[in-house]
């Protein structure tokens, strides 16, 4: 007996679903809200913070957030300073697990090789920026052994350039004291966050798109200690800061 309707569409030839859409780079979801308040709750209580200028971070667009590292802590604490969602490096390696991978996603995490300053390790930053997200970078491009700024390397300059968001120097203080290398638990010290004025690296970005290999590499460097001298600048208890 003959049947009506359609018949099945095979597998091989349905059309793939749909990608699932980055999520909204300017609102929390739920983990990461969860996130959000737990870090708050703990940087308040157990290490008495305070947060300095946050207001000078950009509400909505994409924006480069480069700031000193001293600590483990100094992810959360920049972005437990801030009332918009921020998007943070993780090794690649990490999102192999499935349960660590899920939730480094809902964190807003970019998966990223060890050398983040390739083209490839890059790529991933430059489409969170281009989404209208804020991302966190270490101009030194590890944790201090000492507690004292390091020099940058040349890694954000690339960043930086390659890119048309703000950049905003950050600083923290205390979490090298709290958490720092040597560290095996968390002390009792009090930390804060400053955030300082965007800067503008227009004309350096002009000049990159037509200078020489040689000086390009200059300008990755310049950049990169430009925004060192910018967080050095910056003190925690003033309002104003040192600039030239």
């Amino acid at each position: 007996m003959a049947t009506s309707g359609t018949a099945p569409t095979p597998a091989s030839t349905r059309p793939a679903a749909p990608p699932r859409p980055p999520d909204d780079p300017g609102r929390m979801n739920w983990l990461y809200f969860l996130g959000w308040c737990f870090f708050r709750t703990l940087f308040a209580t157990y290490f008495r913070w305070r947060v300095h200028n946050p207001e000078r971070v950009p509400l909505s667009g994409g924006v480069i957030l480069a700031s000193n590292h001293a600590s483990f802590l100094d992810p959360p604490l920049v972005g437990a300073g801030l009332r918009r969602p921020i998007n943070y490096l993780a090794r690649k390696t990490l999102f192999r697990f499935p349960i660590v991978g899920w939730v480094l996603h809902k964190w807003n995490s970019v998966p990223v090789d060890r050398d983040g300053g390739t083209a490839s390790g890059l790529r991933p930053i430059l489409e969170r920026l281009r989404a209208g997200g804020a991302i966190i970078m270490f101009p030194e491009g590890t944790r201090t052994r000492d507690g004292r700024l390091q020099p940058a390397r040349s890694g954000i300059g690339l960043a930086v350039i390659k890119s048309d968001a703000p950049v905003v120097p950050v600083r923290v203080f205390g979490t090298y004291e709290a958490f720092g290398r040597q560290a095996r638990f968390p002390r009792l010290h009090r930390v804060a966050v400053k955030y300082g004025y965007p800067l503008d690296f227009q004309a350096l970005r002009a000049e990159a798109k037509v200078c020489s290999k040689p000086r390009l590499k200059e300008i990755y460097q310049q950049v990169a200690d430009e925004l060192m001298a910018a967080i050095a600048r910056l003190e925690p208890h003033t309002d104003k800061d040192r600039f030239p």
